[in-house]
């Protein structure tokens, strides 16, 4: 729960910052600008189909995480919500540019903070972050950078692609580039030394020593 909303209150940051969202919903944001799809539709849409692949990552049919993670995604949009409106209601929308880049900057620091605890507790988490979980223990031999490059492929490609017809980019700025680059080295250096004592996804990791022995 505390990294639902810890993710949560990041997010709302960068949103209400107007600096640059997190990459995924950087993507969204251009969808819906191509084609007019509504945006809290094209973000469940990507949750759900990050669910999907998960089941295809793990090679086996894992019913109560694929609904575990759906329901993280209604609480996630649900709190994003409460914590957008509460900023915005602040005024935190209006502060000068300075402290809007620092806002987006904090925000992410926020959400890859809260990745590397639910990660860990394997608890519920976003199906996203499961994806990069799963990654990261399955095929990179534990590496968070390598795995959140990996995931930001995807929507990195639909921003290009959008843009073209577009002829521009939304909601990418300061915060998309700084999570781009930094969300791997946050998470990894959030693993040492935020909870500690937490330990990585059981389930990926008894999977991981089974095929070694």
């Amino acid at each position: 729960m505390c990294g639902l909303i810890l993710n949560s209150f990041g997010n709302a940051l960068t949103i209400v910052s107007s600096c640059g969202s997190g990459i995924w919903t950087a993507a969204a944001v251009n969808i819906n600008k191509l084609l007019g799809f509504d945006l809290g539709i094209l973000i469940f849409t990507f949750g759900v189909i990050n669910a999907l692949t998960n089941q295809i990552l793990l090679r086996r049919i894992d019913i109560p995480r694929f609904v575990e993670e759906i329901v993280f995604i209604s609480g996630f949009s649900y709190f994003i919500n409460i914590f957008t409106k509460l900023f915005t209601n602040l005024g935190w929308d209006n502060n000068a540019l300075w402290i809007r880049v620092i806002m987006s900057i904090i925000g992410v620091a926020c959400f890859c903070t809260a990745i590397s605890l639910y990660q860990r507790a394997n608890i519920f988490m976003h199906p996203n972050d499961d994806t990069t979980n799963i990654l990261r223990f399955k095929f990179l031999n534990g590496s968070a950078i390598l795995s959140q490059l990996i995931d930001m492929l995807p929507p990195i490609i639909i921003i290009i692609v959008c843009s073209i017809p577009l002829g521009r980019v939304y909601s990418v700025g300061v915060g998309t580039i700084f999570s781009v680059l930094c969300n791997g080295i946050l998470i990894q250096n959030a693993d040492k030394f935020v909870f500690p004592s937490l330990k990585h996804n059981k389930n990926i990791n008894e999977e991981i020593q089974n095929k070694r022995e």
